[in-house]
């Protein structure tokens, strides 16, 4: 069973999401996402200052046995990338929650409450 935190909100596309004090929104891959991929061997994030629509390609991850792409789960604009992660794309499978891939400031702060909470997001794992 993967692990998921009760205090982020996450995607039916297995990011998951945390709001922060200053408004932006840090964001990465699940447990779940990282174990059904393997281990990772690279990562491609965003441009810092790029803009993307929700549900669209924001970033890559490749494992030693796919790459899967990491959609953008509210719309935003990319205010910080996390380039220790790039560096050490095996970071994201020995602590997903901790190893994030992004920061987004929300066109509309709102839209985080549509997202899934731990409960929901579980169902969504648990069936894949």
């Amino acid at each position: 069973m993967s692990n998921v935190p009760a205090n982020l909100k996450y995607a039916a596309s297995h990011e998951w999401m945390l709001l922060n004090a200053d408004g932006t929104v840090t964001v990465g891959i699940t447990d779940h996402a990282q174990e059904a991929l393997g281990d990772l061997v690279f990562v491609e994030l965003p441009e810092v200052g790029a803009h993307f629509d929700a549900e669209k390609e924001i970033a890559v991850v490749e494992s030693v046995k796919a790459a899967a792409d990491v959609y953008a789960p509210i719309a935003g604009t990319v205010t910080e990338v996390n380039q220790a992660t790039a560096d050490a794309p095996e970071s994201v499978n020995q602590e997903p929650y901790s190893a994030w891939l992004f920061k987004l400031k929300p066109d509309n702060a709102a839209d985080l409450d549509a997202m899934l909470d731990a409960a929901a997001y579980q169902g969504i794992a648990d069936a894949a």
